[in-house]
């Protein structure tokens, strides 16, 4: 029977030092080696995990918190941010002083020079601040925005604009993604694609843009790292990434 397993990355292949345990490459060795498909669901770019996927041979995956699928390095699926909401977004965050990140598969750019929670957002992921450019949204496919606020500031955007989800994946930073867009959603075009059925899935997760992912395939294993709500709804809770995570966790399935 065919299986397929999804992984997320920060939290999940990376540990808290953003390094690949020796353990977990050897772990998905083992799997493809077992005739186990395997992908990767990210909230990241395509352009911020290359290196990654080329370590682990990984050709296929699911990026941007769903908007863009690629299977066997072909783009199987996209959904990008609508422009004019966009536009209305960038001068309601430009008053409000919250600085933006917009994001392709290639690039990002900011709508600032320089801000100290983009420092700190983008640090966290070992990524500088990217350059300003504060049309880079206009004509071109934007998959992907990133707003710099607080909590307590986040209602503002999330009841201002109904056609964008917001996931909050730092305490400076939210992702913002079209209404229903989730790796949940990106999972099912390519196992759509692959012919697999949803109980012949699993995924790997540690954040909150992991819970619909979780919720959705056939198993859902949390890292012991993750947040409550994913612990919540997952079918298996494994050790800690730092921990022999994933590897514990495919042991413990029979998947390796």
């Amino acid at each position: 029977m065919k299986k397929i397993v999804f992984f997320d990355i920060d939290g999940t292949l990376l540990d808290h030092e953003k390094s690949l345990p020796t353990s977990t490459k050897k772990a998905i060795k083992l799997l493809k080696e077992n005739g186990v498909f395997v992908a990767i669901a990210t909230g990241r770019a395509p352009f911020m995990f290359e290196s990654l996927c080329e370590e682990l041979e990984i050709d296929s995956f699911v990026s941007f918190n769903g908007q863009y699928v690629v299977f066997e390095n072909e783009v199987i699926y996209e959904s990008c941010l609508n422009e004019a909401e966009l536009q209305r977004l960038f001068q309601d965050a430009k008053k409000n002083a919250h600085p933006l990140i917009f994001m392709n598969e290639k690039t990002m750019k900011a709508s600032v020079r320089h801000n100290a929670s983009i420092e700190r957002g983008m640090g966290s992921l070992n990524f500088p601040h990217p350059e300003k450019d504060t049309a880079f949204y206009v004509n071109r496919k934007i998959y992907q925005t990133l707003l710099f606020c607080d909590n307590q500031e986040e209602e503002f955007y999330f009841t201002g604009y109904p056609q964008f989800h917001f996931i909050r994946w730092h305490p400076n930073a939210v992702d913002i993604l079209p209404k229903g867009g989730s790796k949940a959603e990106g999972i099912k075009k390519m196992i759509h694609r692959l012919g697999f059925d949803i109980k012949d899935v699993y995924a790997f997760g540690d954040g909150l843009n992991d819970l619909e992912m979780l919720r959705e395939v056939g198993t859902g294993v949390a890292m012991g790292n993750g947040v409550p709500e994913a612990k919540e709804l997952a079918d298996f809770i494994t050790s800690d990434v730092s921990e022999d995570g994933i590897w514990n966790g495919l042991k413990e399935l029979r998947l390796i």
